[in-house]
């Protein structure tokens, strides 16, 4: 189907040699034959995503960026280690087949997994899918409860009670994006001073109940059907998942909500069709998410403004990495409009709170 994710060809400098990575899969994974077509998915800024094409089998090979990171920012065994155990739990985290910690095959920990073929919205939903709005309203109900399916799992009946540290998850979070953002400042960026003294002040006590955070839960995350669009098959990006408070991560996803009626500024941010006829308001949203979840949420505005301080932080730390000429790429030039903007958003829901 033509609205299937598409791999491309391979970014200059990211090339993977098949005669080495071959001879490793077919001692791991059994029944392969012949050398595997290699092309790179274009979307994502962190860890490189490519696609493996065997005559028998489709695999995704997952691997971090080129050039010098930290380690702790691309844990390949991690990433492997939750899909393969949270599945149990979370059937639409894809099958991961192998972990390899030889850096001498490609030159960097890498991991495979099965590939979940099906559709990834983007910006727009693609009219050919033909949805309606009673339609979009029902996909974006069965986005939210995969969200609240996410949050229900038993993580310690999965193995997985040792992946974050669920007490003062708040507090330490609201501290650390605070951290991060200071190391990151530029002379032209906002101070957020209000909003982290608002957050600060506000700060609620952890929900009572820990749950998986994917930290990243955006339709550009999750696999539709293409024989039921309205149908979630797959769930992608792990890389952030830690242990902590469901809140704080509904505040990360509601981040990235834009809605039909917010202004244009904000809608140049859009990654994902949220504002499409049938989606759900961000308030329609949580009310749903806490009807779904059977939590009570009366501070939605704190989740929310922290949604928005900590997108800023990722976008100020990359704005940084190009303001200093570690990086060349003009697209990130931007990025110091969109942190103002998010202040400006930030400092709109504070003055309109009850809290």
């Amino acid at each position: 189907m033509a609205l299937t994710d598409q791999s491309t060809r391979i970014r200059t400098g990211e090339e993977l040699d098949a005669s080495l990575i071959d001879p490793y899969l077919k001692a791991h994974i059994p029944g392969l034959s012949g050398l595997p077509q290699i092309s790179q998915f274009p979307g994502g800024a962190s860890n490189l995503t490519y696609l493996l094409e065997y005559p028998e089998q489709e695999f995704v090979l997952r691997r971090p960026p080129f050039g010098h990171k930290a380690k702790s920012a691309h844990d390949m065994g991690r990433e492997f280690r939750i899909l393969n155990q949270l599945r149990d739990g979370f059937p639409y985290c894809p099958k991961a087949y192998v972990h390899c910690t030889d850096e001498s095959v490609i030159g960097a920990e890498f991991y495979v997994m099965e590939r979940v073929k099906g559709i990834i919205l983007r910006a727009e939903l693609p009219p050919e899918l033909g949805l309606d709005s009673a339609k979009t309203e029902a996909l974006c109900k069965s986005f939210i409860d995969k969200f609240v399916e996410l949050h229900r799992v038993d993580y310690k009946a999965y193995g997985l009670g040792d992946l974050g540290k669920p007490e003062g998850y708040v507090a330490r979070q609201i501290k650390g994006w605070s951290d991060r953002y200071e190391k990151a400042l530029t002379p032209d960026a906002p101070q957020w001073e209000v909003v982290k003294a608002w957050l600060n002040d506000k700060m609620p006590a952890d929900h009572p109940t820990s749950s998986i955070v994917h930290n990243d839960y955006r339709f550009d995350n999750v696999i539709l059907d293409p024989n039921n669009p309205m149908q979630i098959i797959g769930v992608l990006d792990w890389e952030l998942t830690t242990l902590g408070d469901p809140l704080m991560d509904l505040g990360n996803t509601l981040a990235y909500w834009i809605e039909a009626d917010d202004p244009a500024p904000v809608q140049l941010m859009r990654r994902q069709p949220s504002h499409a006829p049938g989606m759900l308001t961000r308030r329609e949203f949580v009310d749903y998410y806490a009807q779904r979840s059977g939590i009570q949420i009366d501070n939605f505005d704190f989740y929310y403004t922290y949604g928005l301080f900590r997108l800023a932080g990722i976008v100020q730390q990359i704005y940084y990495r190009f303001f200093h000429g570690q990086t060349q790429d003009k697209r990130f030039a931007q990025f110091i409009h969109m942190n103002k903007l998010l202040e400006q958003m930030s400092l709109q829901v504070i003055s309109k709170s009850s809290l």
